[in-house]
């Protein structure tokens, strides 16, 4: 849809929310729940690798520089490899290859450092038996530590409680083998779904919305089969997401599908595990941080600027200067959005309704470069260092517009699983304006699923191209 009309159309629907937060527990239920879902074979998994290095180093005796430089470069490019990640399959045989790559790597990185370097050869040398002498012990307590996992969950029951979203074959199969295994580490709790069920199933068949099942049964993982309910899978893996729980999916056309750095496998069904949501990552910290350096730095050093923008709008058109709207942002809730004024003053605020000022008498010379120069949006650094806004997202749109587009176009409303930004991935691309709110979506929707720290530092490169080369304009 392209919105060419200046005013809102008639809703066709309620739009979908964000599913809200989980609620926290009683306190008894918190904490078991806390307790399973530590991590702790990747924990031992690290005690193993840093007692392996001491006792290489002592063995080897090495210097205390290296076993420095040797720990960080060790756990650096082991942790780069996701040896340390959580997963259901704990074999030793299965991870052997990929820790004798990091294993490898640190070795190899070791020996052409110190010949760039010019470290003596006996140290090299010396650093090099450490790293030998260093699998040959982690590579067998690694091995402990993955049957120690497995007769946990097998004997504790050290397992995360799992809803299985389809009751069809590939479900109810998938249930049985979680029950039958319980090594894996996934103990079903409910099965969700609406259609014909195959077979009686050993868990219960729900028949809610997944949110709510979610929440009653403190699920902690979901795993997305093959379903009968009218809800898209993409939908669930959404809502599974903002409740902060792992998802697994089983692929189409799984029994052709090959083992990957991001496929599990329970028995002979590989399941796809979906990263977490950005919002919940630790560099989604470091992203709040450059966010309120960079807002802060901007509205101290373009401060004259503003004021000058603030003053060719006064003599233009009057009071007032700055424009107030009202935006929807991270899970539906709204903000009040600023802006420098570009659109003169005249009768009722049409503002919430109109879609586009392209071609408005309204708009005068000064609000046209405001405009194109994007000289307008400068007041928005005050959104963000309010933690409203951020500086790389989806844009904030109105309520009125919000409603209708997500009726109309599908995910819309999962573009509010993040703050919304100054600048996007789709505004970079040229979709600004009277353009496709249907590429916008997947644009935003595409950033939020492959969000990192460097897509948002590429997104401000390019927009600064875009707002000197003016390519889309």
């Amino acid at each position: 849809m392209n919105p060419t009309s200046s005013t809102v159309t008639s809703l066709p629907a309620p739009r979908r929310r964000l599913a809200p937060p989980r609620p926290r527990p009683a306190e008894s239920t918190w904490v078991a729940d806390a307790l399973s879902r530590v991590n702790g074979v990747a924990v031992l998994l690290v005690v193993v690798d840093v007692v392996a290095l001491v006792a290489a180093s002592v063995t080897v005796t090495l210097d205390l520089a290296w076993t420095f430089a040797l720990a960080g470069a060790l756990l650096t490019f082991r942790g780069s490899s996701r040896l340390y990640r959580r997963r259901l399959r704990l074999s030793w045989l299965h991870e052997l290859p990929r820790s004798a790559m990091a294993t490898a790597t640190v070795f190899a990185t070791l020996t052409c450092a110190a010949l760039i370097l010019g470290v003596s050869t006996p140290a090299t040398a010396t650093a090099q038996w450490a790293v030998l002498v260093f699998v040959a012990y982690s590579e067998p307590a690694r091995a402990g530590v993955f049957a120690l996992g497995r007769w946990c969950r097998r004997r504790f029951d050290r397992c995360d409680r799992s809803l299985v979203v389809g009751a069809g074959k590939v479900g109810a199969d998938l249930v049985r083998a979680m029950l039958d295994h319980p090594e894996f580490g996934l103990r079903p709790v409910g099965c969700l779904d609406t259609g014909p069920v195959p077979a009686a199933l050993p868990v219960e068949l729900l028949d809610e919305d997944l949110a709510e099942a979610i929440t009653r049964l403190r699920v902690g993982t979901v795993v997305l089969a093959f379903s009968h309910r009218d809800s898209p899978l993409v939908e669930a893996a959404i809502t599974a997401h903002r409740l902060g729980c792992n998802t697994l999916v089983v692929p189409r056309m799984y029994e052709l599908h090959a083992d990957g750095p991001d496929i599990e496998r329970v028995r002979s069904y590989p399941l796809m595990r979906l990263g977490t949501a950005p919002t919940s990552r630790p560099s989604w910290w470091v992203k709040r941080a450059f966010d309120l350096v960079v807002a802060g730095v901007a509205l101290i050093l373009l401060a004259p600027v503003m004021a000058l923008c603030a003053l060719a709008v006064l003599v233009e058109s009057g009071r007032p200067v700055l424009f107030r709207q009202v935006r929807v942002g991270m899970d539906d809730e709204t903000f009040v959005l600023y802006k420098i004024r570009t659109v003169r003053m005249r009768g009722d605020d049409d503002s919430q309704i109109r879609w586009s000022v392209e071609g408005d008498t309204r708009v005068g010379p000064v609000g046209r470069f405001l405009r194109r120069t994007a000289l307008d949006e400068l007041p928005q650094l005050w959104n963000i260092i309010r933690g409203e806004m951020s500086v790389v997202g989806p844009r904030p749109e109105r309520p009125g517009f919000v409603r209708e587009f997500s009726a109309i176009h599908e995910l819309y409303w999962a573009r509010h699983r993040v703050p919304t930004g100054l600048t996007g991935l789709a505004q970079v691309h040229g979709l600004r304006g009277d353009t496709s709110i249907g590429d916008r979506c997947r644009y935003d929707n595409y950033y939020i699923a492959n969000w990192s720290l460097w897509l948002d530092l590429k997104i401000l490169l390019m927009t600064v191209g875009e707002l000197v080369c003016r390519r889309n304009r």
